[in-house]
């Protein structure tokens, strides 16, 4: 898998944490318990990444969670109208969602876990339907890979070696 190296220290970064869950052990002595957080980072303007961190509180979990999102940023292809270049179905695990390209004025259409992306990563317009999985953490890495593998016209037009107004025509 193919990553795009970001400079996380030039962007203003947001966070927004998706899930805390509280993990129980059993052991000898009684139950231990930890918490897992899954936190989404991005700059509203193209950057957006998504971490997991687990510790024995709440805080130091969304801290870890946070440096891994900033780790594994990635850029994201947006037209004009502020939505995403063409329609396109992202997977991971078994849960997909799929993003659709929608006109000005159309607003954020998105369930929880992939509006969280979506908004960081500073789309506007867009659609989206999450089929499959369920699974908060599947949902956002898969709306996340969803977003990696969008290409702008000029990078299509580039691989297949033709000019823009073809490739849009």
């Amino acid at each position: 898998m193919k990553r795009n190296l970001i400079d996380a220290s030039q962007l203003e970064l947001e966070d927004k944490v998706v899930s805390i869950k509280r993990v129980t052990k059993v052991v000898k002595g009684g139950r231990n318990f930890r918490f897992t957080a899954l936190v989404v980072v991005g700059d509203g303007n193209g950057h957006v990444g998504a971490g997991l961190g687990k510790a024995a509180e709440i805080p130091e979990a969304i801290r870890k969670g946070k440096e891994d999102a900033i780790k594994k940023l990635v850029t994201v292809a947006r037209d004009e109208n502020g939505s995403i270049t063409h329609d396109f179905v992202g997977s991971y695990g078994s849960a997909s969602m799929l993003l659709k390209r929608a006109p000005e004025g159309t607003g954020v259409i998105a369930g929880g876990p992939a509006r969280a992306v979506i908004e960081l990563a500073g789309i506007k317009n867009i659609r989206t339907k999450c089929m499959g999985s369920r699974n908060k953490q599947n949902v956002v890495l898969a709306t996340i890979e969803g977003l990696r593998q969008l290409k702008t016209p000029e990078e299509v037009a580039k691989l297949r070696g033709k000019s823009v107004d073809e490739i849009l025509a």
